[in-house]
């Protein structure tokens, strides 16, 4: 769901991907998850034509789509290996969404916080300050629906769009170039400290006090808000992750 939710966000879930795509993203999957780990050959073309019952060109044009987002490169002679992490695009928005279909990393998940608490507080004074009565009115919508959420779907759903609109409303083009980390980000985390319907009750108050601030125009009390919430955010990430292993 998150991985579908994220190209929603990111208003790409409408357009039907190619089959080159199609295939691009099942080996992203297995590279990002460590099925494939890095460094290992992976299969050759005829090995790959049969597992997904595609074509020589629809293969060679998966592959070329990971090269391109670094994850693998191609050597005559050697065959195509998984690069190292540290070689991949991780602001690639495939990267990203690949990452939510997989276990989550620790370590990855506190540097996309650490993201997360560079820019949001930032973005919410931004939308007090210039947010549009129509931007208000999304970021409303999006609390209102947080509150009556019943299922953990509706609610992941809600608040996800609640950091979008808020997001949006800052009105900073920059800024949106990072849409697709902190969205990233936002679902990670949202999985791991909303698995509990009760921690609901927790986290609604925080996007109210966001909300009141920006509807009131104040930027302080908005960026406070939203420091405010994102470290609770990661109080609770702690304390899920405290026994988590991964690096």
């Amino acid at each position: 769901m998150s991985e579908l939710l994220y190209y929603d966000l990111k208003d790409t879930a409408g357009v039907v991907p190619s089959l080159s795509t199609q295939v691009c993203r099942e080996l992203g999957r297995r590279i990002v998850g460590g099925v494939v780990r890095e460094g290992d050959l992976i299969d050759d073309e005829n090995k790959l034509c049969e597992r997904f019952g595609v074509s020589k060109s629809v293969v060679r044009e998966a592959v070329k789509l990971l090269v391109a987002k670094g994850l693998l490169e191609v050597k005559r002679g050697s065959g195509t290996r998984v690069r190292r992490r540290a070689s991949w695009n991780l602001l690639d928005d495939d990267v990203l969404a690949w990452h939510l279909s997989v276990e989550p990393r620790p370590s990855f998940l506190n540097q996309l916080l650490d993201v997360r608490q560079v820019f949001e507080p930032s973005a919410a004074a931004w939308a007090a300050n210039s947010a549009t009565k129509a931007q208000i009115d999304e970021i409303r919508a999006a609390q209102q629906k947080m509150e009556s959420a019943s299922e953990i779907q509706d609610y992941v759903v809600a608040d996800a769009l609640f950091h979008r609109a808020v997001l949006r409303a800052a009105n900073n083009e920059v800024l949106m170039a990072m849409e697709g980390v902190i969205f990233s980000a936002l679902l990670s985390s949202i999985r791991l400290t909303n698995a509990d319907p009760r921690d609901n009750k927790r986290s609604v108050p925080l996007h109210q006090k966001v909300l009141a601030a920006i509807e009131a125009q104040d930027a302080p009390a908005a960026e406070a808000a939203m420091k405010e919430h994102l470290e609770d955010t990661r109080e609770r990430l702690a304390h899920i992750m405290s026994g988590t292993n991964g690096k």
